[in-house]
């Protein structure tokens, strides 16, 4: 969104004088113009006599193209000027890690993808600061306007489209709030194919709201069709304590998938980073890397090229590794950390080994063992 520089910036006199002006109540003045809310109906109609706008271009100033806006510049296309783009000056792209299967940049991502040919990547992950006023190693600002950081958001959204392959997917991790506003430019580029919910509950509830238990994951390809879609099954759901059934699976028991259930876009075995086993940072968050197996097993095959813009913890870069995936990775912060668990690579291959053998079976080998020892059926009860 860009607007007039002094368009929203109004001080609360200004606010409460027009709120009086035209009779509107103050709190939905200040969401007009404090929380960037398009006015509706005679509220429109209001501030365009007063503002000296005619609707439309409110509209614009909002950021809001709708129907009949969108109807309109179609119309007129021919009239619309083409706007001059300021050539970008290439920056030098400062290396901090190569190994067999990965370069690791110090740069800011755009930099980065500057110099990345259009249709090159096969997955993008992207992970990007949630704009909470969170202390980052780069030091960077975590806590800008809110049409700021949608600018900056959609500013490298469109690069990711640019390089992603067709047939490459893309998954973008965030916020709820922030992903749904994303969606906007991403459904003009991309086909969308899921909101996945990984259930990730980290902070406490707030009071007025409903507690906040997930986190968002947008799943899109570029082109209908996704050029590698591979997704694992996970172990039906028992009783922890006795090992039975938590659903009666009634007659459908013999014809339950010996490798699994499907997964679901809702997911509930996603482990939060908290214990110091799986720790790699010490003040920030982390993703399981888990989480990122499962998405590269999905959306991947191995010799792909994935690319995570915003390297974190460096979990992407190292699961990649470890499955055989070639990637590009950049952070504008230390990477010391990064290269840390590069040379614990070891350990992570065997923690996801772990995690890797309890999927694609209907029952684990520990539950299987359990409901045989308790004569409860399992997958192999009906085989001939």
């Amino acid at each position: 969104m860009t607007e007039s520089p002094d368009f929203f910036d109004k001080s609360p006199a200004e606010l409460k004088k027009l709120s009086e002006e035209l009779n509107i109540p103050l709190d939905e003045i200040k969401s007009y113009f404090r929380d960037r809310k398009l006015p509706s109906g005679d509220h429109l109609s209001q501030l365009s006599e007063t503002l000296g706008y005619n609707r439309q271009q409110l509209k614009l100033l909002w950021g809001v193209v709708d129907d009949e806006l969108l109807s309109y510049l179609q119309k007129n296309v021919k009239s619309i000027p083409e706007i001059e783009k300021k050539p970008k000056k290439v920056k030098k792209l400062n290396i901090t890690m190569t190994t067999e299967m990965g370069t690791l940049y110090r740069n800011d991502c755009m930099d980065v993808l500057a110099g990345i040919e259009d249709n090159s990547l096969d997955l993008i992950f992207a992970d990007p600061p949630f704009n909470l006023n969170k202390t980052y190693p780069s030091g960077m600002n975590d806590l800008i306007k809110e049409e700021e950081y949608l600018r900056w958001m959609n500013s490298w959204v469109d690069e990711l489209c640019r390089t992603l392959k067709y047939g490459g997917a893309l998954f973008l991790w965030n916020l709820p709030r922030w992903n749904s506003e994303i969606t906007k430019g991403l459904n003009s580029k991309l086909y969308f194919k899921h909101w996945i919910s990984v259930d990730l509950k980290s902070s406490l509830p707030i009071k007025g709201r409903l507690y906040p238990s997930h986190y968002s994951l947008l799943y899109y390809t570029k082109g209908k069709k996704a050029s590698c879609f591979v997704p694992d099954r996970i172990p039906m759901q028992i009783c922890p304590k006795c090992y039975g059934d938590l659903k009666d699976y009634g007659g459908y028991k013999s014809k339950m998938n010996s490798k699994g259930v499907n997964i679901t876009d809702i997911w509930t075995d996603i482990p939060p980073v908290r214990h110091a086993k799986y720790k790699r940072r010490k003040n920030s968050n982390e993703l399981s890397i888990k989480l990122l197996d499962r998405i590269i097993e999905m959306a991947s095959r191995p010799g792909d090229l994935v690319f995570d813009p915003f390297g974190g913890s460096g979990a992407t870069y190292v699961v990649a590794e470890l499955k055989g995936r070639r990637w590009i990775g950049t952070d504008i912060g230390p990477s010391k950390e990064i290269i840390d668990r590069f040379n614990i690579i070891h350990t992570e291959r065997q923690i996801l080994d772990d995690y890797r053998n309890d999927l694609n079976c209907l029952f684990t080998k520990h539950v299987k063992e359990q409901r045989v020892k308790r004569k409860i059926w399992t997958d192999d009860s009906f085989k001939e």
